[in-house]
């Protein structure tokens, strides 16, 4: 392990203040504006509809964070030295509803029960702006997948793109590198860019 890496950090979102965690979406760009919400929509809700406030508060009760108390709910920071620098989104399946409803990923060429909460799945993995290029993004997804085992979860799933040659937003979902570098493979290609990959525990 090298220094920087013994450097971060990664901790449930309860744990941290809502200060670090609102650092790491910042204040500018996609991140800021989707505050973890695109998967999280309800049936006829849609970004227009309700500001970048609301989000932001739909992503405080979701995270519950400023309450190390509580048990543990969606979300993982990271932290490089103390400073905030890293989100992980990481819950049972069901939870995304908008996950669940779409059509094509995850569930093309595929047969799941939608409602399985055993099924866990990684939708966000986001490094702070000007800490990127850190390996922040591998280490999240390696602290989700033990986050979510330890849970008991029976699988963990992810849907990253196969090219970064995207706008920055779909950056977010995670390349296949870093999923394999956390031990999930390739499951199945439902779209040309999108693929679906997955640790069975």
């Amino acid at each position: 392990m090298t220094e920087a890496d013994a450097a971060l950090s990664v901790v449930p979102a309860n744990t941290v203040g809502w200060e670090d965690l609102q650092l790491v979406f910042g204040t500018r760009g996609p991140a800021s504006g989707c505050q973890c919400q695109r998967y999280k929509l309800a049936p006829k809700e849609s970004f227009g509809s309700f500001p970048s406030e609301e989000r932001a508060f739909r992503l405080r009760q979701q995270t519950d964070a400023d309450h190390p108390d509580s048990p543990d709910t969606s979300g993982l920071v990271a932290y490089d030295d103390g400073v905030p620098v890293g989100w992980c989104a990481v819950e049972p399946r069901p939870a995304y509803v908008g996950l669940v409803r779409v059509i094509k990923v995850p569930w093309e060429g595929r047969h799941e029960d939608k409602a399985d909460d055993s099924v866990w799945a990684i939708t966000c993995l986001l490094g702070r702006a000007g800490h990127r290029k850190r390996g922040i993004s591998r280490r999240l997804a390696a602290a989700a997948v033990d986050h979510a085992r330890t849970r008991g979860a029976r699988a963990v799933e992810a849907y990253p793109i196969t090219t970064t040659a995207v706008i920055s937003e779909e950056l977010h979902v995670g390349t296949v590198p870093t999923f394999e570098a956390a031990g999930l493979s390739i499951v199945s290609r439902p779209s040309k860019r999108r693929v679906v990959m997955r640790l069975d525990f």
